[in-house]
């Protein structure tokens, strides 16, 4: 039950894992953004330096280098003609709902753009369904992307995409049975696999040992256990969440290059927040420093149950 850290990778990931300092806050005083600016669906209750200030963050967090030219039609604000922009929005809303309705995984702590993005258009960790990858002669069935190392599950040959049927579809994520056999079990081989593939990439994504939310002397049994066990049960179901009810209603949205081999869009895992930390950004209180991120002020379009 003890957690072992290297402490070379710990150094080299630290600059990583900083969070930039934030710009000055701005007052509350002043006409609202919706009556100054046209097309502000989402933070139009803000005072104008309240969404100007919001906004220059964004664009450091997500696209320092294109500033406000990868969301933004330069010579008309207001038009929604880029993908991106109609992307970020859709992604402020998530934060919001992320800050203000998951906090039995994020806490006090909270998320902001810069969390995922760290400066970069595209979050390092993202991930598309995968599809099917049989056996040459397709008569020993879906080998589900065993045997193809991939930094996904560690470079085991685990299957590769555990996150289709648990951060996308809803399996029950269980190897042992609950009563005895036979009629106690029906877990498949196969779903054990994928669900140490989930576990395999749970433990990368977050440079933990399997301890960190499993007691060892029964891993299926909760009673005596980290309590960081709960935390991981929302976040996975917040992960769910998060995948169906805001990535999966853009796909309209992204262009076909920014999408998968199947048609679908990127979506998020542990990874995609934690990048290697047991908290993103080692705990740092970013999203603190701005409130507007930190309410919802309008209803996500659709729900998932937190089953």
């Amino acid at each position: 039950m003890v957690q072992v850290y290297n402490p070379r990778t710990l150094e080299a990931n630290a600059q990583w894992h900083e969070a930039p300092p934030a710009i000055p806050a701005a007052g509350d005083d002043g006409p609202r953004a919706s009556q100054v600016y046209k097309n502000v669906k989402v933070l139009g209750d803000l005072s104008v330096g309240q969404f100007t200030r919001l906004m220059a963050s964004m664009a450091s967090w997500v696209a320092p280098e294109q500033g406000c030219a990868y969301c933004h039609n330069l010579a008309n604000f207001a038009d929604d003609s880029k993908f991106t922009k109609v992307v970020s929005r859709r992604m402020v809303e998530m934060t919001q709902h992320i800050n203000a309705d998951w906090k039995q995984h994020v806490a006090g702590t909270g998320v902001t753009c810069y969390t995922c993005h760290r400066g970069q258009p595209v979050p390092n960790n993202i991930w598309f369904t995968r599809d099917a990858q049989p056996y040459g002669s397709n008569f020993m069935g879906d080998k589900a992307g065993q045997n193809e190392p991939s930094p996904v599950v560690n470079l085991s040959s685990l299957p590769n995409d555990p996150f289709t049927p648990f951060l996308l579809g809803s399996e029950p994520i269980r190897v042992a049975g609950t009563t005895a056999l036979p009629s106690g079990n029906r877990q498949s081989i196969k779903q054990t696999e994928r669900t140490y593939g989930l576990m395999t990439h749970m433990s990368t994504a977050l440079g933990v040992n399997c301890t960190f939310c499993h007691n060892t002397q029964s891993f299926g049994k909760w009673e005596g256990g980290p309590d960081k066990r709960v935390k991981a049960w929302y976040g996975i179901r917040m992960a769910r969440d998060l995948n169906l009810t805001y990535m999966e209603s853009l796909v309209e949205a992204f262009p076909a290059h920014r999408k998968g081999e199947l048609g679908d869009v990127p979506k998020l895992n542990c990874a995609t927040c934690h990048q290697g930390a047991y908290k993103p950004l080692n705990g740092a209180q970013m999203a603190s420093e701005f409130p507007e991120l930190l309410k919802r002020v309008s209803a996500p379009a659709a729900t998932v149950a937190k089953r």
